[in-house]
């Protein structure tokens, strides 16, 4: 279902290239009651295409957003889907139509709970779950959340989270709450958290906000427009420095005889072997990243997780 990218682009596959949501970077919302942005989306930069059905589309909408979507999905496609939260009229009934459908994945909205992710687990089997957390009291319970059968990321809806609790969007402001999703996810042994979008067309804004998401140990990002996805990919993968850093590190340990000298040398080799590991999965290279250093071998497992 999920290709590598071997392409040379600095931070992007092909047009409509989609990767392993493990390490997915760019969440693109699309409404799903404007099926005539859904082709776009398919052929955009985005790691991952989400079509909405929740937040973006007025409840006088909601059945015929659902429609396009299941009419989209009949077509081949298999997208992932933003869901409405446990407990709104639709949530059933939206889990009841993708259960036929391919769909790639869903995106559940407003999770407090434990049994807001396992309960659409069980209408949903063998489907992966982001959990979207976007409230105080989703905040108080993320560890469980994150520990939940069925969570397969966790993402962090900054809008409703900033409306219920009245916080501001200074990144100092809401360094409490990210660290919360960072830590609860490593725990949790889950891929690292999905931060909440950018709002407005600023480059400079944009580039800032998604090295705030970097600093905070999140690797994905929600994003509103087509355009986002790919600052939004080069901010969130290895930069050609930290790629040059990595084999200049792994050739002088090589050189010293490949044994571990010090205390530094476990946590280096967990960070550059994370280093080149994603330069090869999101293409920024070719696949030979290792090519300077042909007897590398990567660290052990358990110096070195995603």
């Amino acid at each position: 279902m999920y290709d590598q990218n071997t392409t040379d682009d600095v931070a992007d596959g092909p047009a409509g290239f989609r990767i392993d949501p493990v390490l997915a970077r760019s969440w693109l919302l699309v409404n799903g009651a404007q099926a005539g942005r859904f082709g776009p989306a398919a052929q955009s930069r985005a790691d991952i295409v989400v079509l909405d059905i929740e937040d973006a589309v007025a409840p006088k909408d909601k059945i015929a957003a659902r429609d396009n979507v299941i009419r989209w999905m009949a077509d081949g496609h298999s997208d992932w889907v933003r869901v409405n939260g446990f407990g709104t009229p639709w949530w059933a009934d939206d889990l009841a139509a993708l259960a036929t459908t391919s769909v790639g994945g869903v995106m559940l909205a407003m999770v407090e709970s434990v049994d807001h992710v396992s309960e659409t687990a069980k209408r949903l089997p063998d489907v992966p779950i982001v959990a979207l957390v976007e409230t105080a009291r989703g905040l108080e319970r993320i560890s469980e959340i994150a520990s939940a059968k069925g969570t397969f990321r966790l993402a962090f809806g900054i809008g409703d989270f900033r409306r219920d609790t009245g916080f501001g969007d200074n990144p100092a402001t809401l360094a409490y709450a990210r660290s919360r999703f960072t830590i609860a996810a490593k725990a949790a042994h889950l891929p690292s958290a999905i931060d909440g979008p950018t709002v407005g067309s600023s480059a400079l804004k944009l580039s800032e906000a998604t090295a705030v998401s970097a600093e905070f140990g999140m690797t994905g990002k929600i994003c509103l427009t087509p355009d986002q996805c790919h600052p939004v990919n080069e901010g969130l993968s290895p930069s050609h420095d930290e790629i040059s850093w990595a084999k200049e590190f792994f050739a002088e340990f090589e050189r010293d005889g490949g044994e571990i000298r010090n205390g530094s040398d476990l946590p280096r080799i967990a960070r550059a072997t994370r280093i080149l590991d994603l330069a090869r999965a999101y293409g920024i290279e070719s696949s030979t990243v290792y090519e300077d250093d042909p007897d590398h071998v990567p660290a052990p497992s358990d110096t070195y997780h995603y």
